[in-house]
């Protein structure tokens, strides 16, 4: 389901810019450091243990995506446009995007700095 109003393109494509124009064509980020900036570095800064990282016992949060191909398709004129290159999107653990369509799951929750709220 689509967001109502119009929001702002980058809403829609602001990681997958990151990924596709500041690393992969600019060359302003290493993937490493591109990577780093969107997972580990600010759920430790917020405090939320088990995200952010991939390891044993961690939070499933996982995104599939083709450095050589991933790209912001969001535009003023269609700002609701999904990227392309991330063939996999897992929240929890569970797919919400596969195969490049979404599922329609749900498993997303709020974050508070160290505690969790719902579900």
């Amino acid at each position: 389901m689509l967001a109502s109003g119009v929001p702002h393109p980058r809403g829609y494509g602001n990681t997958a810019r990151v990924l596709g124009q500041y690393v992969r064509e600019r060359h302003v980020l290493t993937l490493e450091d591109a990577v780093r900036k969107m997972t580990s570095l600010p759920a430790s800064f917020f405090g939320f243990e088990g995200r952010g990282v991939i390891r044993e016992g961690a939070i499933a949060d996982l995104v599939l995506f083709d450095p050589a191909t991933v790209a912001d398709a969001a535009t003023y004129a269609a700002p609701q446009t999904y990227p392309t290159g991330m063939p996999h999107v897992l929240v929890n653990g569970v797919f919400v995007v596969k195969d490049g369509k979404t599922t329609g799951a749900r498993p997303g929750q709020l974050l508070l700095r160290n505690r969790r709220v719902g579900r």
